[in-house]
């Protein structure tokens, strides 16, 4: 179904999103990165560019530095350490961006409408729902009905990875020959993956076998 539509993909330039970036690549006109204040947005961002100019897609960068600025969360650049440990953890909550995933669908929801698009597709995966409630399946079918009923072209909402985990999204990756050094997902923001952080965690074990990124250690 997705291949039949003209679809906006919300891209961070990470592992998922990127996988998805490349999966329905002739499906999508439009790319969008937003730019929040994480510590990893600016590597993130420029995985994001590179992949939409070897794809020839547009993209797009939108700042949303009110985030940054009035939110609480250690994955700020505003808030405090990034904590290390499983990505399961309680501990990994303080990464949490308050309804993050919310408001940037409401701003795609409109760049959607603006364009003529029919869909939005966003890469939450099965991972994200202990952690992250706007992951949650339960979350993004009500938000899919409101932006439906929001827009005049009623745009969908669309998340093809919501039910399957990180390592199943790794190996569609790999089928489809993604490099995956071209992604970034480490909350610390340094140049290399600090190996310890939850997400590089996560990252280590989706990749495991066919794993590229330099963790630093």
């Amino acid at each position: 179904m997705i291949n039949t539509m003209a679809s906006l993909l919300i891209y961070s330039g990470g592992l998922d999103s990127t996988t998805l970036l490349y999966e329905y690549r002739d499906s999508i006109a439009l790319a969008v990165t937003f730019d929040y204040g994480s510590k990893h947005n600016a590597r993130e961002i420029a995985c994001a560019v590179e992949n939409c100019r070897q794809l020839g897609i547009e993209h797009l960068i939108i700042p949303l530095g009110f985030i940054g600025q009035y939110f609480k969360s250690d994955l700020l650049l505003s808030g405090g350490e990034i904590p290390e440990g499983s990505y399961a953890d309680d501990n990994m909550k303080s990464t949490v961006v308050p309804f993050r995933n919310g408001i940037m669908l409401a701003v795609a929801a409109g760049l959607a409408e603006s364009r003529d698009l029919d869909a939005i597709l966003l890469a939450n995966h099965s991972g994200d729902h202990d952690i992250y409630p706007d992951c949650r399946p339960e979350f993004i079918d009500a938000f899919a009905d409101a932006v439906k009923a929001g827009t005049y072209n009623g745009v969908k909402v669309l998340s093809p990875y919501c039910n399957i985990t990180k390592r199943d999204i790794a190996l569609r990756g790999k089928a489809l020959g993604i490099d995956y050094s071209k992604t970034y997902s480490c909350y610390k923001g340094g140049e290399k993956h600090c190996g310890k952080c939850g997400t590089c965690t996560e990252r280590k074990e989706a990749l495991e076998g066919f794993d590229p990124t330099d963790y630093g250690q």
